[in-house]
């Protein structure tokens, strides 16, 4: 793959994300009731920056979680028995019943990973509602799934893999834009 375009640094990365917070405290009237959960990998990261900045803004803690897709997935094979999938555990602390789950990815792309998701997190409790925040939608999706909160949207092409970069797992923040 080749590097097409830098389209977020570690300040754009930030300014969005502050956005992203406000947005999320705007719709629902401030943080009562209101859970992160953040996809593993990288919505893990995402979830943890978000509940810092809300607590900034509001001065309240927020509870957070982190949830693991591998085994709601729709393109796991059975047949390939030699690779086993990788679990990393769903972590989410508080309940969630009858509250409100904000989502949090890093890319929106075909909307299956997010559909995998809600499985999950529907296997667990019964949220009250479900909203989504990204930090990239990219489009292309094959899913009936559209984020409430988006830090930017980046058309591609189907050619184009959007890369997020997160200090916590790459040790830089930046997003980028690779053909193949």
């Amino acid at each position: 793959m080749q590097l097409k375009a830098q389209v977020m640094d570690q300040a754009a990365i930030g300014r969005a994300l502050t956005r992203i917070a406000h947005e999320i405290l705007e719709k629902n009237k401030g943080t009562d009731g209101l859970v992160l959960v953040g996809i593993k990998t990288r919505g893990a990261p995402i979830t943890q920056r978000l509940a810092k900045k809300i607590a900034d803004i509001e001065g309240v803690t927020v509870p957070t979680g982190e949830v693991d897709i591998t085994l709601y997935r729709d393109d796991l094979t059975h047949k390939d028995n030699s690779k086993d999938p990788e679990l990393k555990g769903t972590d989410i602390d508080d309940e969630l019943e009858n509250k409100t789950v904000v989502l949090v990815d890093d890319v929106l792309y075909t909307g299956r990973t997010v559909r995998a998701a809600m499985d999950a997190l529907m296997d667990i409790s019964r949220p009250g509602n479900i909203q989504l925040a990204v930090l990239v939608d990219r489009g292309h999706r094959e899913l009936p799934i559209r984020a409430d909160f988006v830090g930017k949207n980046i058309p591609t092409s189907q050619d184009e893999v959007i890369v997020v970069q997160l200090h916590e797992t790459d040790n830089e923040d930046e997003v980028s834009i690779y053909e193949n």
